[in-house]
Order: structure tokens, then C-alpha cells, then sequence
């Protein structure tokens, strides 16, 4: 990768071949911005990658699974020597849930959340941390969720794998703050994305991936700790956290029950067959 002129953002963002990952692409594509854009599809990828060209952004793909967490940590490292990354956004993400009559998690589903939410996310940024601190700056964003706040009873792992990603950001962000390096953990709520199209639940507040992006990116920019959103979906979990923990999880069987079902392969999604009996195999998603 060659160099990028002197002033030029070098942002890299996975999970970018739609969603949310997408939405941030587009939004940060403008003259003057180097983008790097990591994904498994590389059709869809492409596709980004060519919208955001139009925009005025220079733009490299890697078709790659973040599960494959040394590839893509060495990658991270090469492409920084070359050209110093100053955004990092961890976005990759999948998600899975319970069967319709309560069966648990297949065990390849739980590691498939485990492994791209957390391992996917971690080789993403760990690669950076100490060259942007040799450099007395840069931003880190890891893209969590409302569910890491408050754990969804259908969705046990994803839940959990977000609420690491909060964990792991609070944990590192007191020490990079004091070399310059900003961390912001993104906990956003229910995000219009493909898996819409086979998700049973409510979805209160529902927001576009532009919108979200455009809130996420804006508190990286001013180095914010943390952003969450909407605000009113923010206040619920707060105040869910102040209540009797029976009446909590009543609250949440009754109108937060998940399942994504199964559909045909789309453009939006990508799926993996799995028996009918149970949920949808682990997925791509935004959030």
C-alpha cells in the first residue's frame, strides 16, 4: 500500500460490506480519506468500495473473515507500517439466538459470535494500540451494543460477546487517554440492517445504519468514552438495572423475545443452512 499524502485520515473499518459497517464507509468517503475496508464477501464489498471511489475517497479492500484473528492482526500491523491507520472501527459482527421452543445455542454458533465479536474485534485493534501510542495519538472505536448492557434472554452469547467488547474498552481506555489514543465503545440499539428481514421481535426505536453512523463517528472525532443510543431505549436499560431483577426479566420475555429465522441467501445477508428445528446459524449483522 502506498503512502498517503501528508493530512490524509486513514480510517479502516470491518465489516463493511453492509449494515452498519457500510453506512460508516460511506460516511467518513470524501477527498483527502484513505479508507480500508475488510469484509467477508468481497461482491458486496466491491460494491461499497466502488461507492464510496465515487465520493472522492481512496479505497483498498481484503476479503477476509476476522475469525482467521493472526492473518488479520499481521495484515492490520503491514498495512500501519506503510500507512499510519488514525480510526480503527471494530464493526464485524454476527449474532444468533435461541430455537422457537427455547432449544439452546448450537455450540458452532456460540463460538462463530464468540470468535468474530470478540476475537475479530480484538486482533482488529490490538495491532494498533502501540504504534498509535508511539505516535501520541489515534482512535479506537469497538462497536458493542445496548445488549452488552442489557442482556437479551434469547440471545445468551451475543449478549455476552458485547458486553466484553464494553468490558475490554474500560479496561484499556484510562491508559491509552494519557498517550493521546481515544477509545469509544459504541452501544447502539436495534439498527435497520438485513437480518431485519428474518428477525422475530420488537424492535422499539429502530434507527438507519446512516444515522447510526453518522452519531458513532461523530463521538470518535470528539473522543468520547462511550456513545449509546437512542436515548430513550438508553434510559429504559438504566432504569431496568433499578428494578427487582424478577420483574426485569419478566419485562423482557414479554416484549424482547428474539429469533431469527431462516431465508434464502440476499444480498443483505450472509447465512449459513442449519436444521429446521432451531434458529438461524450465527449471522452477519451491524451491531
Amino acid at each position: 500500500m502506498s503512502a498517503r499524502p501528508v493530512g490524509e485520515r486513514h480510517i479502516l473499518i470491518t465489516g463493511a460490506s453492509g449494515g452498519l459497517g457500510a453506512a460508516l464507509a460511506r460516511h467518513y468517503a470524501r477527498p483527502g480519506v484513505a479508507l480500508v475496508l475488510i469484509a467477508r464477501g468481497p461482491e458486496r464489498l466491491n460494491a461499497v468500495a466502488d461507492e464510496c471511489r465515487e465520493r472522492g475517497a481512496q479505497v483498498s479492500t481484503v476479503a477476509l473473515d476476522v475469525r482467521e484473528s493472526r492473518t488479520l492482526a499481521e495484515l492490520i500491523a503491514h498495512i500501519d507500517v506503510q500507512s499510519p491507520i488514525d480510526t480503527v472501527i471494530a464493526n464485524a459482527g454476527v449474532e444468533a439466538s435461541l430455537g422457537r421452543d427455547g432449544q439452546a445455542e448450537a455450540l458452532p454458533d456460540v463460538l462463530a459470535q464468540i470468535r468474530t465479536n470478540v476475537e475479530g474485534a480484538v486482533a482488529t485493534v490490538l495491532p494498533l494500540i502501540d504504534p498509535m501510542r508511539a505516535r501520541g495519538g489515534g482512535r479506537l472505536v469497538l462497536v458493542a451494543s445496548l445488549a452488552g448492557r442489557m442482556p437479551l434472554p434469547d440471545q445468551p452469547t451475543y449478549s455476552a460477546t458485547k458486553a466484553a467488547l464494553i468490558a475490554f474498552g474500560d479496561a484499556l481506555r484510562p491508559r491509552l487517554a494519557a498517550q493521546g489514543v481515544r477509545l469509544t465503545v459504541a452501544c447502539p440499539g436495534f439498527i435497520a440492517t438485513g437480518v431485519t428481514r428474518t428477525y422475530r421481535g420488537w424492535r422499539p426505536l429502530q434507527w438507519s445504519p446512516e444515522r447510526a453512523a453518522a452519531v458513532i463517528a461523530a463521538a470518535s472525532e470528539r473522543g468520547a468514552r462511550s456513545i449509546a443510543f437512542p436515548w430513550p431505549l438508553v434510559a429504559l436499560v438504566g432504569l431496568g438495572r433499578c428494578v427487582p431483577a424478577f420483574l426485569r426479566e419478566a419485562v423482557l420475555r414479554l416484549f424482547f423475545a428474539v429469533h431469527i429465522g431462516q431465508s434464502r441467501r440476499s444480498d443483505a445477508d450472509e447465512e449459513h443452512e442449519m436444521p429446521p428445528r432451531r434458529a438461524m446459524a450465527a449471522r452477519d449483522i451491524s451491531i
